[in-house]
């Protein structure tokens, strides 16, 4: 006697099937138009600036991807896992190199090392924030959110490694390097641009400090006005400083990315995003989501490497660059 037996049929993705799944699949294409469509998102006051809201998180999408994967092998759906591919390989693109080791020349092979770190006014150690940037090697160190009482304390213990430095509000800059042409101007009535040229072995290399003011999200949207005012008015004193040798750093309340940003970071190398290893976020200090504290660069600097501190008693991890004329 003869048994038929029917042919068994391969494993999961076989068994999917073609017909369901449309709620994930059009979810996938919606997160793939969100990655490449970004700079398009309206991002005035009456779309409450969602743009900028959207671009500040937008390395966070890539979560939607195994998510959406793991709804489409739920609903066996060939569909929706084919659509599914469509956000991995544009995250892919854009952030795949994120994920690698990064270039990390470090300081030894650099021209030049900088720091960069919010040091928050409610900082209970000042102290032992100034001693642990000093620590990182750099021979420029820029600190944000400065306030009268701490300031002795920074400049008590960073004196003897940074001799040189200058204060403008409530930015400051110290230098293994002899400054000049210190100078503050407003961006916004209660924040001021420290500009300061340092005279380093290899040549001047003009140096700004800023702190754009802070954006809020709420029921009204995300409220980011006030920076984006500031950056209107950073990017007027940009085109109007010296060129050559440039080096831009500072807490800027918002990414890379974010299109209200682009007056101030157009023509400018993202060291982090060059040559870090990582996404390199700064903010919060605890559960970093956002690179927020930016070291950018142009005129013939370039960077060999970037990188985040271990974090000290403020909200922000300090970060840091290496940097080659």
């Amino acid at each position: 006697m003869t048994v038929y037996t029917k042919p068994r049929r391969g494993g999961a993705l076989s068994r999917l099937r073609p017909g369901r799944g449309g709620v994930v699949a059009a979810l996938a294409v919606l997160t793939a138009l969100v990655l490449l469509a970004h700079p398009w998102i309206p991002s005035g006051p009456a779309a409450r600036h969602l743009g900028s809201l959207v671009q500040t998180f937008l390395p966070w999408t890539g979560l939607a991807v195994p998510v959406l994967a793991a709804a489409a092998m739920l609903r066996r759906s060939r569909r929706a896992l084919v659509a599914v591919l469509l956000p991995a390989l544009v995250w892919g693109g854009l952030y795949g190199s994120a994920l690698g080791d990064g270039a990390r020349g470090g300081p030894a092979v650099a021209d030049l090392t900088v720091v960069t770190h919010n040091v928050d006014d409610a900082n209970p150690d000042p102290a032992g924030t100034a001693r642990a940037v000093a620590a990182s090697g750099a021979q420029l160190i820029a600190l944000e959110e400065l306030t009268r009482p701490a300031l002795d304390a920074y400049e008590r213990e960073l004196a003897a490694s940074h001799p040189y430095h200058v204060v403008q509000g409530t930015v400051g800059l110290w230098s293994t390097f002899p400054l000049r042409g210190e100078g503050g101007t407003p961006i916004v009535p209660w924040r001021l641009l420290l500009r300061a040229t340092a005279e380093t072995p290899k040549g001047p290399v003009t140096v700004y400090v800023a702190h754009l003011p802070s954006v809020r999200l709420g029921a009204g949207g995300f409220a980011t006005e006030r920076r984006d005012e500031a950056a209107r008015n950073l990017a007027a004193q940009l085109r109007a400083g010296p060129a050559g040798r440039t080096v831009l750093v500072g807490d800027f309340n918002g990414t890379t990315a974010d299109g209200a940003l682009a007056p101030v970071t157009g023509g400018f190398t993202a060291a982090q995003e060059a040559v870090g290893a990582g996404f390199g976020f700064s903010w919060p200090a605890r559960f970093p989501v956002a690179r927020i504290d930016q070291i950018l660069l142009r005129g013939g600097l370039t960077p060999l490497a970037a990188w985040t501190l271990p974090p000290t008693r403020s909200d922000h991890l300090p970060v840091a660059a290496s940097l080659r004329y």
